[in-house]
């Protein structure tokens, strides 16, 4: 309680700010805009955006003041890193959040894997949530290390950390409205959550069908009349850019600034050489570079 009020007070312009970022410029997603501002923040938190002073006060000297980058589909696994490596990696080029479907780990240790995930990632500075694998193993003929059945899938999406299924990489099954899928995907539907995509090359009854089972992304686009097809149907298009696929030029022409909130970047896979050169920062890099509204980017 003393600590928001403490917050409120900074805010007021009552008590000093632990640290201004003084003469930035502020990047506002929420009004369009890019102005000069001094950001204010007291324990952790972004106290206020105005006029402000501080025990510590920092002269950015006219740099940008952006809101952290968002990861919105990858896997850990790739990056052969810890959760806190990973963001040792990541943080300093700007990525605040991650979303991240450790199926890898889990077709070896099944839910203990997740819960080691889940374990490693806390208390770290990089905020790291997760989707349950959908397709562990990933097909009958597979011989895996684990298992993640739908009771599974239900008890770990109790976790406040666990937002929604994992990408459903199955997609024949599921299109075919195989029982084993379906039983995995129905209390998900019933629990009102999201389920994310897997859809390659699919198009026209096949793509309704799929979408029909509660889909709501897709991160395997990679032309652009699927990226239109996909969006009339409401998908969200996860526009990948990562070390073994990279989508971005051939789906920019797509994206809009009114469709701008159906899409979002995500690396999906990104290896370790490439991670040593960035991570969300380069992909927004590339877009400006392509013409794309830095304010959309």
């Amino acid at each position: 309680m003393n600590s928001l009020r403490e917050r409120i007070a900074v805010a007021r312009g009552d008590k000093k700010a632990d640290i201004v970022l003084k003469n930035g410029q502020v990047v506002n997603v929420f009004s369009g805009e890019i102005y000069p501002a001094n950001v204010a923040i007291y324990k952790q938190h972004i106290a206020a955006v105005g006029d402000y002073e501080g025990e510590e006060e920092i002269d950015l000297n006219g740099r940008y003041i952006v809101p952290g980058f968002i990861d919105s589909h990858c896997h850990i696994e790739s990056t052969f890193l810890t959760p806190a490596e990973l963001a040792r990696a990541v943080v300093p080029h700007g990525t605040s959040l991650i979303v991240s479907d450790p199926h890898e780990i889990a077709n070896v240790l099944g839910v203990a894997g997740i819960n080691y995930l889940l374990e490693a990632s806390q208390n770290i500075p990089l905020d790291i949530f997760f989707t349950v694998p959908s397709c562990v193993p990933s097909s009958d003929m597979e011989t895996s290390g684990g298992r993640v059945s739908e009771s599974d899938i239900v008890s770990l999406l109790k976790n406040e950390r666990v937002l929604k299924l994992g990408e459903l990489t199955n997609f024949p099954n599921v299109i075919s409205g195989k029982k084993e899928v379906l039983e995995k995907i129905e209390p998900v539907c019933d629990l009102g959550l999201g389920i994310e995509g897997h859809a390659p090359g699919l198009t026209g009854k096949q793509l309704n069908a799929y979408i029909s089972a509660g889909i709501t992304s897709d991160h395997e686009t990679t032309t652009l009349d699927e990226a239109n097809e996909k969006l009339k149907l409401g998908l969200q298009i996860f526009v990948r850019e990562g070390s073994s696929a990279k989508n971005l030029e051939a789906l920019l022409p797509a994206i809009k600034p009114a469709n701008s909130r159906f899409f979002c970047f995500c690396t999906d896979d990104m290896y370790p050489a490439d991670l040593a050169n960035g991570h969300m920062d380069n992909i927004l890099k590339k877009a400006v570079g392509l013409k794309l509204d830095p304010l959309i980017a």
